[in-house]
């Protein structure tokens, strides 16, 4: 990509080892920012290696305050600041009824979801807040908006992602941070396979779900990362509390 729209900018990405965090960071750095990839995935060490001078990798569990504070310091301390946060990590637990899921992977849904979008704000705020501003962008689902059987914890977790979205926008937008999120629908990526506990999407699958989109296929990491520089760049100036339905009409039907 020849544009340098970031170029300057630093970047903080959860979840950065596959999938859609990584295709988000490298998007960031193809457009010129520096990025720090976060993961407890330390395969994200190989994907910044890649990524060159621009880009740094910490192993971080989003649940562990100290983890996250430690990795918005890498940005400050390597890149001398932060202004974008993606709070991109993500667990979703098997598909299954709801009351046959374990106690405890509701919880897990919670603490990666949700409390790992607050500790990633927590940290990277008052950063913010001293540099005059930046931008936040969250990672939420389609399924917060329209959930489906199965999953429903985890389309609680991602509904309070959106609220936390909309939250956070009202309250930090006097000290210009504006803070959005986008909602992916069904995606080609690993995250889908735990889903399935493990299986890979077969074409009955993948048929029953690109029936339910008008646009007539999955979502790709590429049109996250698209909708998320889009949200994280000038373009996007006036635009804070949005929550991005990347689903390719989904959440029409």
């Amino acid at each position: 990509m020849g544009e340098q729209r970031f170029s300057g900018t630093v970047a903080v990405v959860t979840g950065a080892a596959k999938g859609f965090g990584e295709a988000i960071s490298r998007r960031f750095v193809a457009e010129g920012a520096s990025v720090v990839l976060g993961d407890f995935d330390t395969a994200g060490e190989a994907v910044a290696a890649d990524l060159g001078e621009r880009a740094a990798f910490r192993a971080v569990d989003v649940t562990r305050s100290e983890d996250v504070a430690a990795l918005v310091s890498l940005a400050t301390e390597r890149f001398g600041r932060l202004d974008v946060l993606c709070n991109n990590a993500g667990y979703s637990h098997l598909a299954m009824p709801m009351h046959e899921l374990p106690e405890e992977d509701f919880d897990r849904q919670f603490a990666v979801n949700v409390k790992g979008v607050y500790l990633g704000c927590k940290h990277a705020v008052p950063v913010m807040i001293a540099q005059g501003g930046g931008v936040i962008v969250n990672t939420a689902s389609i399924g917060a908006k329209r959930p489906r059987s199965g999953v429903t914890a985890y389309n609680a977790s991602k509904g309070a992602v959106v609220t936390l979205t909309r939250g956070l926008a009202h309250e930090l937008g006097r000290h210009k941070i504006r803070v959005n999120a986008v909602c992916p629908v069904a995606s080609n990526t690993a995250f889908m396979e735990g889903v399935r506990g493990g299986e890979r999407l077969d074409e009955r699958a993948r048929g029953a779900l690109v029936r339910g989109i008008p646009l007539g296929r999955l979502c790709e990491p590429a049109d996250v990362a698209a909708s998320v520089t889009f949200l994280a760049s000038e373009d996007a100036a006036f635009l804070t509390g949005v929550c991005l339905d990347v689903d390719g009409g989904r959440s029409i039907e």
